[in-house]
């Protein structure tokens, strides 16, 4: 249980930053955040405070401790009663400023917090609302039964590969991704990885979540599609949300494996994203791929595939069906061999 009292402080001057800070740290740490998430949660204080000074006649940091579903974490409030700001969503990109900085700091606010939410309206002020989660999960004892295959490659002479993927997994879980930044080139390849290391950093939350934190940090950038699956093993199921044109196809098919998917680009007014969930076998096998590869396939091109480890499997998926003016990525989720 958590027993640590709530505090606010009042935010006026900028000696008020370090009280801030400092306070943040100090409670975050008595929550038993690691170091790290210590001094995430403490940089995330330091801009919202900033903000209440250069774009408010000051205001508020409440620091609220949470328990939660066995879960612990802290939320960080932060509100004035200045002039609102015109764009919200405008405001979260990175170098965007109404005030002569640099204008990095809700962008920032928004990476470094597991969950943030932002409301502004003109002349009633400005309410921003974080918080982080303590990640302490349990060390599995079982050894993960999914194998994870991934083969990817920028376009024929390109320098930048503008696709991404993650692999993550922690106890009885397993998160992973195939991104595809628009167009190509280094513009392409900065907003691909821009998506990756936020999904990357906040991969035990809600997909839908991820997903609407990960269009706020690619604000600035080409914008990303991207799919997301994750793998409960304990429970057999697994949850898939995707935006945009990326391929998802499960063997053997059935009308289970139908996902939702929503067209757009996430970092330019794309859709909230809709999570499929459905029931998980061991057996079956799981493709994701960008559009640098052909749509048109079947599985009974590959007799092998399914008797291949999930890395040779990409290989081969990559190898017959990449297009050579295109990035492409392919992914494998398949039962771990012996």
């Amino acid at each position: 249980m958590c027993h640590e009292p709530p505090q606010t402080i009042s935010v006026s001057h900028q000696s008020d930053v370090g009280i801030a800070r400092r306070a943040a740290r100090t409670l975050a740490e008595k929550l038993g955040f690691d170091p790290i998430a210590c001094e995430e949660i403490a940089l995330a204080v330091i801009e919202l405070a900033t903000n209440l000074i250069k774009f408010a006649p000051g205001g508020q940091v409440s620091l609220t401790p949470i328990d939660h579903s066995s879960r612990v974490g802290l939320e960080v409030l932060a509100q004035d009663n200045g002039p609102g700001m015109p764009d919200v969503e405008r405001a979260m990109t990175d170098g965007y400023s109404t005030s002569g900085s640099n204008g990095v700091g809700l962008g920032a606010v928004n990476r470094l917090m597991d969950e943030f939410d932002i409301q502004s309206q003109p002349k009633q002020g400005t309410r921003v609302l974080c918080r982080k989660w303590r990640r302490d999960y349990p060390q599995s004892t079982e050894r993960c039964p999914l194998a994870f295959g991934v083969a990817t490659r920028a376009r024929a002479l390109g320098t930048f590969n503008g696709d991404a993927f993650l692999i993550k997994h922690w106890a009885t879980s397993a998160l992973v991704g195939v991104i595809d930044g628009l167009g190509h080139g280094q513009h392409a390849h900065h907003a691909a990885q821009a998506a990756r290391h936020y999904v990357e950093s906040h991969f035990d939350q809600p997909l839908d979540q991820v997903f609407r934190g990960t269009g706020r940090a690619c604000r600035g950038t080409r914008g990303v599609v991207m799919a997301l699956a994750r793998f409960d093993w304990n429970i057999g199921r697994v949850s898939l949300a995707s935006v945009g044109n990326i391929e998802v196809r499960v063997y053997p098919p059935s009308k289970d494996a139908d996902f939702a998917v929503r067209r757009g680009v996430i970092g330019l007014h794309a859709p909230r994203a809709l999570v499929s969930e459905r029931p998980w076998s061991i057996e079956t096998t799981m493709v994701m791929h960008s559009d640098g590869l052909r749509t048109h396939w079947g599985w009974g091109e590959f007799p092998n595939l399914l008797r291949q480890s999930a890395s040779a499997a990409a290989e081969e998926l990559l190898r017959k069906l990449a297009r050579d003016q295109d990035d492409a990525t392919v992914l494998v989720i398949r039962k771990a061999q012996p």
